[in-house]
């Protein structure tokens, strides 16, 4: 049955199944389509030029289709991902972070390196110099949901 679908439709079938793709990109998020659609229109125009050729049956089309799909997700993938996603918030999920570089008084006194401060509404472990309660510190780094602090 598909050789007879593509032996009907000769190498215009590729076109055919790469204009479907690339108009199922529209209803199908995620910009993954749109390779395998190239690399179908590829494929037909491979076929175009090879299509008279002994070797160029249906299942070496699969083959190469195959092939091109995966080569052409790959490079979509590279594409897309070099295009630098940059964002207005990059620090959004990285409550830690975001903090780093403000100012704050102690909750707690460090003693023997740890201590607390209080930033908004929570609490946050501090490492840093001995320093008595209610003194002014600086966040200077985070790792996970302890902050580490300087005299400020």
């Amino acid at each position: 049955m598909i050789a007879r679908i593509v032996l009907e439709l000769g190498p215009w079938t590729w076109w055919v199944i790469g204009l479907v793709l690339l108009a199922a990109e529209v209803l199908v998020p995620g910009v993954f389509l749109v390779w395998i659609g190239i690399a179908a229109i590829l494929t037909g125009l491979v076929s175009l030029a090879l299509w008279e050729t002994g070797f160029w049956i249906w299942e070496v089309q699969l083959v190469f289709f195959a092939l091109l799909s995966v080569a052409a997700a790959l490079a979509g993938r590279k594409i897309v991902s070099r295009a630098g996603n940059t964002s207005d918030e990059p620090l959004l999920n990285q409550r830690g972070a975001s903090l780093v570089g403000r100012t704050a008084l102690l909750e707690e006194p460090i003693a023997e390196g740890r201590g607390r401060v209080r930033l908004d509404d929570t609490t946050w472990i501090v490492d840093g110099p001995d320093l008595p309660v209610g003194a002014r510190v600086r966040i200077i780094a985070c790792s996970g949901r302890q902050l580490t602090v300087e005299s400020a």
